[in-house]
């Protein structure tokens, strides 16, 4: 079993920045994929970004530029950098893991509890 734990979510205005982090512990191996996802109202939960152990990323095209995703091995933590919040990325955003053979994390065999995050005026 793997557990994480959010923190960093809450309201900013458009325009603003915020981070995201995620700490795992448990069974945790040295290969895995880690993920954020997020889930706005009435919408599906989609893939924002992951990051291999070694290093290699993939972002959702709409946060291109803006977020950056980012891990500490070390630490078994993952973080997300978001810059230039948008009204459309207000959603409660999820950490995941995705255990090795997984390439891309699209089906995660853990979650976070989730946290909020708000861009409004």
């Amino acid at each position: 079993q793997v557990q994480l734990v959010e923190s960093g979510g809450g309201l900013v205005q458009p325009g603003g920045s915020l981070r995201l982090s995620c700490a795992a512990s448990g069974s945790i191996f040295s290969i895995n994929i880690r993920a954020w996802y997020r889930q706005a109202p009435g919408k599906q939960r989609e893939l924002v970004a992951y990051i291999s152990s070694g290093g290699r990323t993939n972002y959702k095209e709409s946060v291109k530029g803006r977020f950056t995703i980012s891990r500490d091995n070390a630490k078994n933590t993952i973080d997300l950098q978001m810059n230039s919040l948008k009204p459309e990325d207000t959603a409660v955003y999820y950490c995941a893991y995705c255990k090795f053979p997984s390439s891309s994390c699209q089906s995660p065999d853990y979650w976070g509890q989730g946290t909020q995050v708000t861009v409004s005026s």
